[in-house]
């Protein structure tokens, strides 16, 4: 069913002052050598750069001579595309990922027919070639991806730019291995240049002090710097000067402190990174992206040599302290080369679809389970998302088994007239060894036993389990105590969690990593009007199922919509409404809904519950879908898919009134941002492409909603 990659033909290219060897690799040489070591797909990852050494990293590495490295007249850069770009034509590369130089990049996207992949190891707006916001978005535009050694590094990328373009990028730490621990000597560590930058003259005010008042500790700084000016003069405390990497490491091992106070603000900070995991307590500035190196080290308040002393002094004193901080740093490493190793092959994967690891070679075989409402004579049958997942399954090329788990049990009642969910659960076993899917998807449910689950992975260890949501999950709304508690019931079982809200709203309790949103597809068997064509009687179409899940209209039935609607209907004294479920009218359904919607020229989109961040419910696919112009609180941020050319933002209830009595008015502009809409929403949010995003990520892709 499916398919394990071939190798990936990879070219990696560094700039050409990094030194690719062991006795000078800097920070994206190390970077590099960790990764490609780890990676499925190093026999076929070629490495460029440019060394005097020949003590090269790997037997990868492909060294290019450049002449010109002092010439004026000729440009290092240009020289070295120039002969990259022979390099890469003679070869054939399914991915040129290169590294800190965008320059090189726009010199080479043109010339070389392949995947490119950029990563960014500093800040981007200090580095040529993306300092403007110009040259950034021509890097997005000419790459596939593009990767940050920080969040930090990311953010300094993403000034000024769309924050939706972030979907084209990722973060990966710098790695390392778990250490062992071994026997610790009262060292203190300082590693890197020995400058004002890094902080080395606040190192040079604490050290002193501190070696003068604990006779029994000695001091190390390890670097060096061309235009010195700090120098610390103790008998105790010694300049190793360069080190090379693999002597780094042993000396932390060794060390049972090591300190990080710089002022300059680290991309990532990988000595804090490497002395943790060597077992260092270790005590850092706040700058940049140190905070992202570790969970163990000491973070500095204020950046003085005050600070710094009293935090080593306390190190020194509190022998316990030291050594849980020790133990948690060497434990409990916060980047792991093999962790991120896979997610770089996963992105690599991503960019070269012939090469996925979960390459699909036959039609995947899925499970899916959801409400069909028979009993309710398909009432919701017009607009029913299970429905739409299951044509965007086969649209995609699946073969899909539809079960609905409410009809079993209300069409299998045992004598006493109460469902038997045991009898389901056997149902759905012998289904299960009879059908042998690759993808069990169901939504909406408690009728699924976790033995169950357990059943079926036990008879296929490749089975995956996804969930979907689209009601509210918003704490702070009542109702959603009882859908959260049904989601909770099978979130951490499953592979995967889908939810029409961004997860960050969830509470505390839930393991949001375990979530996906996903936005509520319009599917074009269903949503297969264009009211913008048509010449509606209406002018404001809306309609709820009044109360919590009630169909019918319910007195005293508390529901926050039934005020901002019983304000705005005085508002707009003059506007042609149809409001279902409310006021007298009861709700409706199957085609007494469509009837009613494309009767309207416009549609609200008005939510249970406080506005949150991306929720709707299918509600928005039946208005947007259908070609009505389409009304939306602000505050959903909605504006992150849709401009207002599109759909209408309102701020309140009085802006939204204003602007139903202006659209009423005029017929020839709602009429192109209903187009538009509808337009703009079969184009990011169709079945088939949801369904495939569905898909993609249950393999284990990297994929992207938007």
């Amino acid at each position: 069913m499916i398919l394990k990659s071939k190798n990936l033909n990879i070219a990696t290219i560094l700039p050409y002052k990094e030194n690719y060897t062991f006795d000078k690799a800097s920070a994206a040489s190390l970077w590099v050598s960790e990764f490609f070591k780890a990676s499925r797909y190093k026999k076929n990852n070629i490495i460029y750069g440019h060394t005097k050494s020949k003590d090269f990293l790997s037997k990868n590495y492909k060294n290019i001579n450049l002449k010109n490295l002092k010439s004026k007249l000729k440009s290092t850069t240009n020289e070295y595309a120039e002969k990259l770009t022979k390099e890469l034509k003679n070869n054939i590369f399914d991915i040129v990922e290169i590294h800190n130089r965008p320059q090189l990049l726009f010199k080479l996207f043109n010339k070389i027919q392949c995947k490119f992949i950029f990563y960014f190891h500093n800040d981007p707006i200090s580095m040529k070639g993306s300092k403007s916001v110009k040259d950034r978005l021509k890097i997005l535009e000419n790459v596939e991806k593009i990767i940050f050694v920080s969040e930090w590094v990311r953010e300094r990328f993403f000034l000024d730019i769309d924050q939706k373009l972030k979907a084209k990028t990722e973060v990966v730490y710098p790695s390392v291995n778990k250490q062992k621990k071994i026997k610790k000597e009262k060292n203190i560590i300082f590693v890197g240049r020995l400058n004002y930058s890094k902080g080395y003259d606040i190192f040079k005010d604490s050290i002193i002090k501190i070696l003068d008042n604990f006779p029994k500790w000695n001091a190390y700084s390890l670097g060096d710097e061309d235009r010195r000016n700090i120098y610390i003069n103790h008998p105790r405390h010694k300049e190793l000067g360069f080190v090379n990497h693999k002597k780094t490491l042993n000396i932390l091992n060794k060390s049972e402190i090591a300190v990080v106070p710089s002022r300059w603000e680290e991309p990532f900070g990988r000595t804090s990174l490497e002395a943790t995991s060597r077992g260092c307590a270790t005590i850092i500035s706040n700058r940049g992206g140190l905070k992202e190196t570790t969970n163990s080290a000491i973070i500095l308040k204020n950046l003085n040599s005050t600070e710094l002393y009293i935090e080593i002094k306390k190190l020194i004193k509190n022998n316990k302290k030291r050594k849980f901080l020790q133990s948690l740093g060497r434990k409990n490493i916060k980047h792991l080369i093999s962790e991120n190793t896979r997610i770089i092959d996963q992105i690599r994967e991503s960019c070269v679809p012939f090469y996925n690891v979960n390459l699909i070679k036959k039609k995947l075989k899925i499970i899916n389970l959801y409400n069909q409402g028979q009993k309710l004579n398909h009432r919701l049958y017009n607009i029913s998302l299970g429905k739409k997942f299951t044509n965007g399954f086969v649209r995609n090329g699946h073969d899909v088994l539809e079960i609905s788990d409410r009809d079993y049990l209300r069409n299998n009642k045992s004598f006493s007239l109460i469902p038997n969910k045991n009898n389901f659960q056997t149902f759905l076993i012998n289904t299960f060894k009879n059908y042998n899917p690759d993808i069990i998807f169901f939504g909406h449910t408690k009728n699924i036993e976790l033995n169950t689950l357990n059943e079926f992975k036990s008879i296929n260890k490749n089975l995956i389990l996804s969930q979907w949501n689209e009601d509210p999950v918003m704490p702070s709304l009542d109702y959603s105590s009882k859908n959260i508690s049904n989601i909770q019931m099978y979130s951490e079982f499953v592979d995967h969690n889908f939810i029409t809200t961004d997860p960050s709203v969830l509470n505390n309790k839930i393991n949001k990593k375990n979530f996906k949103f996903f936005f509520v597809p319009v599917d074009q068997n269903i949503e297969s009007f264009d009211v913008f064509k048509m010449k509606p009687k209406k002018d404001l179409f809306y309609a709820m199922s009044h109360g919590v899940n009630r169909a019918t209209l319910k007195e005293g039935v508390e529901d926050d919509r039934i005020n901002f609607l019983d304000i705005l209907v005085k508002k707009i004294p003059n506007i042609k409404y149809d409001f279902y479920g409310f006021s007298n009218k009861q709700p409706i359904w199957g085609n007494d809904f469509n009837n009613a919607l494309i009767n309207s020229k416009m549609g609200l989109n008005l939510s249970r519950g406080k506005p949150t961040k991306y929720y709707s419910s299918n509600r928005i696919a039946s208005i947007m879908g259908n070609g009505l112009l389409t009304f939306i609180d602000e505050k959903v941020q909605m504006k992150d898919f849709f401009n207002k050319n599109e759909i209408i933002f309102y701020k309140n209830i009085n802006d939204l009134a204003d602007k139903i009595k202006f659209y009423s008015k005029n017929d020839k502009i709602r009429i192109k941002i209903a187009r538009n809409g509808k337009k703009k929403y079969f184009k990011l949010f169709n079945e088939t492409k949801i369904t495939k995003y569905f898909i993609d990520i249950s393999l284990g892709n990297m994929a992207s909603l938007f």
